[in-house]
């Protein structure tokens, strides 16, 4: 059995987190909260050693990854097109209120990509940084929707809202003989979690 671990870290604020905006695929950038919160989980993730960090080619991951990486000595960072956060289409920038009220449906936004393509995408590509580096312990900085769904898809539970700049520490269990992979998930938002040990 080869266990892989993530951390999977959200990047920091931005100017459409404080405003409630929805981001998606655009790309907007951190703002000073951010990037102090992107600084501050370095204390969380510093606990454990790490081999490389890899995130998000969107400029709020990019950033909150150079940060990190540069606070724990990891230079090199891969940009995944798979860790992008979810399209939402034409509800990006939008608020609550009407406007946005009217592209909702039961389960999404008309135009935006579907949750469980969004899934597929994220543990895709953390499935293949496993295979392709078995037993390494990486940092992957990412976007809050495109980690829920992923874990929520790699557990089979549901998760809620994952919090800026906090660390989500999963391990990534596959057998030499399988593809199959199982997933272990050990803290989310910042916390330890008993139940997953």
């Amino acid at each position: 059995m080869t266990t892989t671990t993530f951390a999977l870290i959200r990047h920091g604020q931005t100017d459409w987190n404080a405003a409630l905006r929805i981001q998606g695929a655009t790309d907007i950038p951190l703002n000073d909260v951010g990037r102090g919160q992107a600084t501050e989980v370095v204390d969380s993730l510093s606990r454990y050693e790490w081999d490389f960090i890899v995130s998000s080619p969107l400029s709020r991951a990019a950033e909150t990854a150079d940060l990190i990486g540069h606070k724990l000595g990891l230079t090199a960072c891969r940009r995944l097109l798979g860790l992008t956060e979810r399209n939402y289409g034409p509800a990006e920038g939008l608020s609550a209120g009407a406007e946005l009220d009217a592209l909702r449906f039961p389960g999404g936004f008309h135009g935006a990509e579907a949750e469980h393509d969004v899934a597929a995408r994220g543990t895709g590509a953390l499935h293949k940084l496993a295979t392709e580096h078995p037993g390494a312990r990486i940092i992957v900085v990412a976007h809050g929707t495109l980690i829920r769904l992923s874990l929520e898809h790699a557990l089979a539970e549901r998760i809620g809202n994952i919090s800026n700049a906090t660390l989500n520490l999963v391990h990534h269990h596959r057998a030499a003989d399988t593809i199959d992979a199982t997933w272990q998930l050990k803290v989310l938002n910042g916390r330890a979690l008993a139940e997953h040990q």
